[in-house]
């Protein structure tokens, strides 16, 4: 079993910056592919970024060259950092977690997931 928490949402303004952290515990946190989703009022969850166990990374074309995602598997921790966000960003935003190793990066069928964080962006 893995728990994961997420942190760091909150309000601000269009074109500000937030950082979401997301710890995990329970097993091998190096093992584990790890996403970032998120699900804004009225629409379907969608993976925004992903990093694979061995550090490569995936980001869906709206947050391309604004979001980064990052992994400290010391910390057992992964992150967001978003920057020139915008209102169409609003939205709940969860951590997930895949056991795979390597390079492969999951874009769907995650095992684990956070509670969520909200991000809301005000134009």
């Amino acid at each position: 079993q893995v728990r994961l928490v997420e942190s760091g949402g909150g309000l601000v303004q269009a074109g500000g910056s937030l950082r979401l952290s997301c710890a995990a515990s329970g097993r091998p946190f190096s093992n584990y592919a790890m996403g970032w989703y998120r699900q804004a009022p009225g629409k379907e969850r969608e993976l925004v970024a992903a990093i694979s166990s061995g550090g490569s990374t995936y980001y869906t074309d709206s947050v391309k060259g604004r979001f980064t995602i990052s992994r400290d598997n010391a910390k057992n921790t992964v992150y967001l950092q978003m920057n020139s966000l915008k209102a169409e960003d609003t939205a709940v935003y969860y951590c997930s977690a895949k056991r795979v190793m390597g390079p492969i990066i999951p874009m769907s069928g995650y095992d684990y997931w956070g509670q969520g964080t909200q991000v809301t962006v005000s134009s």
